[in-house]
């Protein structure tokens, strides 16, 4: 598999569930989200875009995605709402086409335009490493089957401090949105943080 079949594999609606260590506080913290995923070609204006913003010439790009986002977590105060959306391009480097630069509009941890250095590993899992101007952030995204998607992530912040992410992630079929709907209503409004494939 290569990067661009497996960002092709994401697109639909998937519901996360995900438990995050604070582990300067030895806590976990329970979650969810419902994410959307559209792959774009490269020739989409919004990957021609992301590309100008850093200074990439497009035509190096071999597509990327639109990925939408709404989730909560069990430490939310009653004014959160992290409810958003992104957009970011693969440009692959040209002796080694698993491996390559992702530009994201905005990144996991800051929410800055970034570029992220990624790699498909030997069990065909998406690593991606970043490094931001505080902080840095590693993650990892496989599919036990077609729809079911695993992901890791780790953010280290200089100092120290440091979080750990767990999700499971199961897709939707086109009949779940007013099942989705309904919990969403239920429940409280998203974190600070968010993945390549959403919060």
């Amino acid at each position: 598999m290569d990067v661009m079949e497996f960002f092709q594999l994401s697109t639909g609606r998937w519901r996360s569930q995900r438990t995050t260590h604070h582990l300067a506080f030895r806590r976990a913290e329970a979650g969810e989200s419902e994410i959307r995923v559209e792959a774009l070609p490269a020739d989409h204006p919004k990957v021609i875009e992301i590309c100008q913003i850093h200074e990439v010439d497009p035509a190096t790009a071999i597509g990327g995605a639109y990925v939408s986002w709404k989730g909560s977590m069990g430490w939310d105060k009653e004014d959160e709402n992290h409810e958003g959306n992104t957009v970011f391009a693969l440009i692959p480097d040209a002796s080694q086409p698993r491996r390559g630069t992702l530009l994201r509009e905005r990144g996991y941890a800051e929410i800055v335009p970034v570029a992220g250095q990624y790699h498909m590993d030997d069990e065909d899992a998406l690593v991606l490493t970043t490094e931001y101007d505080t902080m840095s952030s590693v993650e990892r995204f496989w599919f036990p089957n077609p729809s079911l998607r695993m992901r890791t992530s780790t953010v280290k912040r200089f100092g120290g401090f440091s979080t750990a992410t767990f999700c499971t992630e199961f897709r939707l079929a086109d009949g779940a949105e007013s099942e989705a709907e309904g919990d969403r209503a239920t429940a409280p409004t998203a974190t600070s943080y968010f993945s390549v494939f959403g919060w």
